[in-house]
């Protein structure tokens, strides 16, 4: 129990620092004050625990796959918000344009808080009715906790070793990657629900690296690695990456375009 507390724990809460340090970066890079962070904590962990407690009526919805449906929503909503704040980041600085920024932060770190919390309070939930289990497993899921933010902490801190030009680049990038895991989970659990048809697997590796193992675990959290993932999990997973690297893109080349007939100006004067 304590081993599986650490590992379970751990990928949950490493999906959600991530996401985390990677918008206090570009909050950071914004001389943006990290108010919204309080509103997403608070906005994630209410919207958790109102999960958590209801989660038995959830589950019935459309036909007793709810809780598919519900998880695969909001991480469908996270990688829209993610490819919206890459256009509105890298767009220009207009008050519009910011307060849209906050908004993708605040509601892109609540939803993901609310699923990833929600699957914790359920499995302590679970752990609270054996006594025997008990001291083993909140012992586990407090080092889980403790590593997985220690290690958004430390990507936090990492970037900014970095080269400055390098820094916006790579969160694009992890942004994406991010992006790019939550539609792929979105998709394999619509397909668990019969939301979307079954395809083909893509490859197998799970003779080399099972899911179930801790890096494979740990994978599933970084990267959203699957051991035998269908192509449509594929598709969703590169569409995931494309939107958003593609939509930073729109976003700094628009802010260019803005800025062509400001510099024009400023010559002829």
């Amino acid at each position: 129990m304590f081993l599986n507390s650490v590992v379970l724990i751990l990928q949950e809460i490493l999906e959600a620092a991530l996401l985390v340090s990677v918008l206090m970066v570009f909050s950071r890079l914004d001389e943006r004050r990290p108010y919204w962070l309080l509103t997403a904590l608070s906005a994630g962990f209410a919207g958790s625990l109102l999960l958590s407690l209801n989660m038995a009526n959830v589950s019935e919805w459309f036909d007793y796959v709810g809780q598919e449906v519900v998880n695969a929503s909001m991480q469908y909503a996270i990688t829209l918000l993610l490819a919206l704040f890459a256009f509105s980041m890298s767009g220009d600085r207009s008050p519009g344009r910011q307060r849209l920024v906050t908004i993708c932060m605040v509601a892109s770190v609540a939803f993901s808080l609310t699923r990833e919390s929600a699957e914790v309070f359920i499995y302590i939930e679970g752990v609270l009715s054996q006594p025997s289990h008990l001291q083993p497993t909140l012992t586990g899921a407090g080092i889980g906790a403790g590593i997985g933010i220690s290690v958004g902490i430390l990507l936090y801190y990492s970037l900014f070793w970095l080269p400055r030009c390098w820094i916006t680049s790579c969160c694009l990038l992890l942004l994406a990657l991010i992006a790019g895991n939550m539609s792929s989970q979105a998709t394999l659990l619509l397909t668990q629900a019969d939301w979307l048809p079954p395809t083909a697997i893509l490859w197998d590796s799970g003779h080399w690296l099972p899911e179930n193992s801790i890096p494979g675990h740990l994978l599933y959290a970084l990267v959203g690695y699957e051991a035998t993932p269908s192509v449509l999990q594929g598709v969703a997973y590169a569409a995931g990456i494309i939107l958003v690297a593609l939509m930073g893109w729109l976003g700094s080349r628009q802010r260019h375009l803005k800025r062509q007939p400001l510099l024009a100006d400023r010559k002829e004067d």
